[in-house]
């Protein structure tokens, strides 16, 4: 099972995701960044530099072994996954910003994921044999995100009415193979995920709780719109679990290095719905009472 699971289940799934992604796309959504330059520099540097970062001091912190320590920075290196757009829309966030967000990670993924792979590996040295991910290696991950979104961008183009009446079903079957992936992927390594889980359960619910906070907040402090701070925070927080599970699992051949992110995957649904009520009180809040004022 977890042998089929990891060399067709795993990819199948995402390219279906990507897939997906890509049938809600059109190239106006790559050019729609222009319009909103401060909320797109602002999630970019605090998703590409900022989490990468904090991400590493945790690892340091909780001192983690090498080759979880790598997962963990493949996860923090991962873009926003479409579930993402899911919870922006249910908390009112920007769904054009989120969209055009995970179209650029998507694409600027395919670099740094790979970057801070192999920087993580470099640092860690968690395999004797394995340099990390070379020039081959790093294809496949265009293969993988790119190419899915690519032809169904291609679709959208050329049927766009056959892409509208998908959209909604693709979406719905998104969530439910990455739920599904994901249980996989925990229940064929369970014996493994149960060894690390205590020592994994803390720091990526930290790592989830600081990445929507900083997605949030940071923004926020820095004059950007609320809705767009409510998308900026799912696109930062709502980390590509899925991806990181196939690089590590397909990719690179390691099923202890896709714990970090099986672990996350499950937990980070609770976190994010609870967070986002926690943001959308505040502004249910700062609204009844200017109502009142009125």
């Amino acid at each position: 099972m977890g042998s089929a699971l990891t060399t067709i289940g795993l990819p199948v799934a995402l390219g279906i995701i990507m897939l997906g992604l890509g049938l809600s796309l059109t190239l106006a959504d790559f050019a729609r960044v222009l319009k909103q330059p401060k909320a797109v520099i602002v999630a970019l540097i605090c998703q590409l530099i900022l989490l990468p970062g904090i991400c590493f001091g945790l690892v340091l912190l909780f001192q983690l072994p090498p080759v979880l320590a790598v997962g963990m920075m493949m996860l923090a290196a991962s873009p926003g996954g479409t579930t993402a757009n899911l919870y922006s829309h249910l908390f009112r966030g920007d769904i054009a910003l989120n969209i055009s967000l995970t179209a650029v990670n998507s694409v600027i993924a395919v670099i740094t994921l790979p970057l801070i792979t192999n920087f993580a590996i470099a640092y860690f040295q968690p395999f004797d044999n394995q340099l990390g991910l070379q020039w081959a290696k790093a294809l496949e991950v265009f293969a993988i995100v790119l190419l899915p979104v690519a032809v169904g961008m291609l679709i959208r183009r050329l049927w766009p009415s056959f892409a509208d009446g998908m959209d909604k079903p693709v979406r719905i079957a998104s969530v439910v193979i990455l739920i599904v992936v994901i249980a996989g992927a925990v229940a064929s390594n369970w014996a493994l995920l149960v060894a690390n889980f205590t020592q994994l359960a803390l720091i990526t619910v930290l790592f989830c709780l600081i990445s929507l906070s900083i997605g949030f907040f940071v923004p926020r402090w820095l004059k950007v719109g609320r809705r767009q701070a409510v998308a900026t925070s799912f696109e930062i927080g709502i980390h590509n679990a899925t991806l990181a599970i196939v690089i590590a699992q397909s990719v690179l051949g390691s099923v202890e290095l896709s714990l970090p992110a099986a672990v996350y995957g499950v937990l980070m649904f609770f976190i994010a719905f609870g967070f986002g009520f926690l943001i959308r009180d505040r502004s249910t809040a700062a609204v009844d009472a200017a109502a009142t004022s009125g």
